[in-house]
């Protein structure tokens, strides 16, 4: 229920791509920009990011590239949302002093609620999750059909 941006579609298609997508090779942000089409620009700084916030882990060198710092079952949907959130610097109508009675005490709460309903969804739901999703519904992956299956 709140607004999904370009940026953090594109980081979620990231991690799921890598996560998809991973051999025992890193994933390069090439690779990822070539299979996802999403533009250099917002992936580098996205994917640095995630890094920083323990969801990837970069690897440097000529071989380099990105895989997932854990397991893709015990990385939450939610905690890519709430990275780049941290991210954003937009203004949420939500925070604005602004407004009307209704808006304050019945509209501002419902959609409050509907938000955090949201986000227990996410949070609830894995990179694992997503991955199943896209190998049922028929999505190739460069890897084959592997499937994590780590304790």
């Amino acid at each position: 229920m709140f607004r999904i941006s370009k940026k953090l579609m594109f980081a979620i298609e990231a991690v799921l791509d890598i996560a998809y997508n991973a051999g025992s090779e890193p994933v390069q942000s090439g690779e990822i920009t070539r299979r996802q089409g999403i533009p250099k620009r917002y992936l580098e700084q996205v994917l640095q990011q995630l890094v920083r916030e323990g969801i990837l882990a970069g690897v440097r060198g000529p071989r380099g590239g990105y895989r997932l710092n854990r397991e893709r079952r015990r990385i939450a949907v939610g905690e890519i949302v709430r990275v780049v959130r941290g991210m954003e610097s937009t203004t949420d109508i939500m925070e604005e002093p602004a407004g009307s009675v209704l808006g304050h005490q019945v509209v501002r709460p419902l959609w409050l609620e509907m938000q955090e309903e949201c986000m227990a969804r996410l949070e609830t739901t894995s990179i694992e999750d997503l991955c199943l999703r896209a190998r049922k519904a028929g999505v190739p992956s460069e890897t084959g059909d592997r499937i994590d299956f780590s304790i």
